[in-house]
């Protein structure tokens, strides 16, 4: 019988202020490999963009039925997931997160932020340095959301 190869997911967001600038950051580990990601944008929320990281990170997967692993300290992000709840903010990356899992074995595992946890501290640095880069972009979706509650 073959051993299944279990890719490991780290993801953490970042944001300085609830909005305002924000970043997001993943590291994939299987085996001997790993990989790094990040991004952030001008003016978003934290809750975004720990959602955001894990939506990047599986789109970084393009194995099939792949067995991922995934650790966050969102306890927000990580329940929702496991236990499927009904999602009423942020649905523009709820309808990405469920396109990215498709075809992918997905556990959640809450960890304690700021506790040192050598993937979780790395993916802070990444997510905080990726907010406070020059020049980001809009966070349409966060946008189209305060739009729309301006409008009502």
């Amino acid at each position: 019988m073959t051993k299944e190869r279990v890719i490991y997911l780290y993801t953490d967001g970042a944001s300085r202020g609830n909005p305002g600038p924000g970043g997001w950051a993943a590291i994939l580990s299987c085996g001997p490999h790993r990989k790094e990601l990040s991004g952030g944008f001008r003016c978003t929320t934290n809750n975004r963009m720990e959602l955001l990281a894990v939506i990047r990170g599986l789109e970084a997967i393009r194995w099939p039925d792949a067995v991922v692993e995934g650790y966050s300290d969102s306890s927000l992000v990580v329940n929702s997931i496991n236990a499927g709840w009904k999602r009423k903010k942020n649905l523009d990356l709820w309808a990405r997160f469920d396109a990215a899992r498709a075809g992918k074995r997905l556990t959640m595992h809450w960890v304690k932020g700021h506790n040192g946890h050598p993937e979780n501290e790395r993916c802070d640095q990444l997510a905080v340095a990726a907010s406070q880069a020059d020049d980001l972009p809009e966070d349409t979706g966060h946008m189209a959301r305060n739009e729309e509650t301006t409008l009502l």
